[in-house]
């Protein structure tokens, strides 16, 4: 009967945590200034015990949460030995992204939670600034060659300490911005957010004791480790390999390759083969690799698998130093958290293909669309990022879906209103992307059509993007997506001029640029395909009859015997 107390103890105190995390999360929106954080919701938390193990998050943004336990490692690493104390009182923020993972305008704070005295745990939280500095608004390039042109790097620095913030460091962050307030305001939720989890943490402790809390603790890693080794084994034994394709900015490919080993619920990934690091910022530092590997196991094994330290216990990952998966400091890595990161999962799926083949779903449109712009208008700087959503790859019984963000990122898009209130853009066009989805029994998702027309004096755009020369893959005779287009207007009702899709530009008032984004690929023979879905599709304007009468063989049969009967 104790026995069962314990557990019914530990489960509850492990569903508290795992809510705790979310409510930080909800704090941070809720505080937050930027419309990136605010509407976008591109943040994320987590809670972790007094040894840095992780305990809990919330369901945000897996590129974040996979680097979240690498990162909080090795700043308790860098603060032992730097003898900076995690004394009581007091925030860690940094944003280096060979510290922290990820890169420059992803800030990790960090609170040291005590109780009676004693550290019992850490809470961590990282938020997407829209501008920490650099070569262009939203501080991401195309072409830095060096993490110093990226934007300001801040080591493990106190934000606070005695619970007030340093104000040198806030303000040494913020006028290293173009958007001060917003940088003010995002951190102050950061550290709001923080709050907010401490205070249910205490809570916890102060219900069930220290002892059940370090007790529950060590029963969920073992629980999570027990169910991630069942799972695995559960996947058939053996060595699978995979290779994908980067664009890099300057046109050419770079090469990922992996071999994935499964053996008795136990799995290693090694990424030997994969092309060296690169003096653009398309690598990738090893946390992003890492959050990679745990995204697409978690879809794999399944989501009642709990996401917290002991689920991992049984994977090993290898990148070589020196490559673009695992790069040296001080190479750029500002892309690699983007659309490096969503090929590893393109690359890791691919591999598992070959093992678990009903489990693994077509490509999806594998890029972030990354669209960054700012400049000066009236007087005042201002400074925007945002993503866009794709098409989600078709998988056995279920098409994609349309308009998604996929894979490694989980964030909404930037409302209209709000785009247009907050800066001197106007939404010209927002739709799904027609014909772009991958033909197949079950077809793939829609990708998404966004163009940003300026009002401004002069504004400065960035886009990456990926995905143009290699579109997302189909499986099992589906067909790939369409590719990712950029487009630029230089006046309304122009002819459009094709740009990169990794490209800064200048556009003066009234200049539009418009992504196309990727579809997903196809799953399965379109000649299975139900021929009530493909006239669902041509009703909404998904597909064109164009497009149906060239993938879809039987309509187009039916279609041509109809027209023959009546003439």
């Amino acid at each position: 009967m104790r026995a069962l107390a314990d557990n019914i103890t530990s489960d509850l105190i492990r569903s508290s945590l795992l809510y705790a995390s979310e409510e930080m999360g909800i704090a941070l929106r809720n505080s937050s200034y930027s419309p990136n954080i605010k509407e976008r919701m591109d943040h994320s938390a987590a809670i972790f015990d007094y040894n840095g193990r992780l305990l809990a998050q919330a369901e945000h943004i897996p590129v974040h949460l996979g680097s979240l336990p690498w990162g909080l490692r090795n700043i308790l690493d860098y603060c032992e030995r730097e003898r900076l104390e995690l004394e009581e009182g007091c925030m860690i923020s940094t944003n280096n992204p060979y510290i922290a993972g990820t890169h420059l305008n992803d800030i990790t704070v960090v609170r040291p939670m005590y109780h009676s005295g004693k550290l019992v745990a850490f809470g961590a939280n990282k938020a997407h600034h829209s501008d920490v500095g650099g070569k262009v608004p939203g501080s991401i390039s195309t072409d830095a060659h060096t993490l110093y042109e990226e934007g300001l790097i801040i080591p493990p620095t106190y934000l606070m300490r005695h619970d007030e913030f340093d104000d040198q460091v806030l303000s040494f962050v913020t006028s290293n911005s173009r958007t001060a307030k917003e940088r003010s305001g995002d951190l102050k939720a950061q550290v709001a957010a923080n709050f907010a989890g401490e205070r249910r943490v205490k809570e916890i402790l102060g219900k069930y004791g220290t002892g059940a809390f370090a007790e529950a603790a060590d029963r969920g890693f073992a629980y999570a480790e027990k169910m991630m080794t069942t799972r695995l084994s559960q996947i058939k034994n053996g060595s699978y390999s995979s290779e994908d394709y980067l664009e890099a900015p300057d046109g050419k490919d770079i090469v990922l390759k992996v071999k994935i080993t499964i053996s008795d619920g136990e799995l290693e990934i090694d990424y030997t083969g994969t092309d060296r690091q690169v003096t653009n910022p398309i690598n990738a530092v090893f946390g992003v690799t890492l959050s990679g590997v745990h995204y697409v196991l978690r879809t794999l094994v399944g989501s009642d698998v709990p996401a917290n330290d002991g689920a991992f216990a049984c994977v090993k990952v290898y990148a070589p130093s020196g490559t673009i998966l695992n790069p040296t400091y001080p190479h750029p890595v500002a892309i690699g958290n983007l659309e490096t990161s969503q090929r590893n999962a393109d690359l890791i799926y691919r591999a598992f293909f070959k093992a678990a083949p009903d489990k693994i779903p077509a490509a999806s449109g594998g890029s972030m669309n990354n669209v960054m712009m700012g400049g000066i208008h009236n007087g005042k700087s201002w400074a925007f990022y945002e993503t866009i959503g794709v098409g989600l790859g078709a998988k056995i019984a279920m098409d994609g879906i349309d308009g998604i963000q996929c894979n490694m990122t989980n964030t909404l898009n930037t409302p209209i209103e709000e785009m247009e209130r907050s800066l001197p853009v106007v939404l010209n066009r927002y739709e799904f992307r027609e014909d772009s989805s991958g033909a197949g029994k079950f077809r793939g998702g829609c990708g998404l059509i966004r163009a940003f027309e300026m009002f401004g004096e002069a504004s400065t755009v960035t886009v990456v993007s990926d995905r143009s020369r290699h579109p997302p893959w189909g499986l099992k005779q589906g067909k790939d997506g369409a590719s990712t287009e950029v487009n630029l207007y230089r006046k309304q009702g122009s002819m459009k001029n094709r740009l990169p899709v990794k490209i800064t530009v200048d556009l003066r008032r009234r200049e539009i640029i418009e992504i196309r984004t990727a579809g997903g690929g196809g799953y399965g023979d379109p000649d299975m395909r139900d021929e009530s879905k493909i006239r669902a599709d041509l009703k909404n304007g998904t597909l064109s009859r164009k497009y149906v009468l060239q993938n879809y063989r039987k309509f187009r049969s039916k279609n041509t015997l109809a027209k023959r009967k009546k003439s």
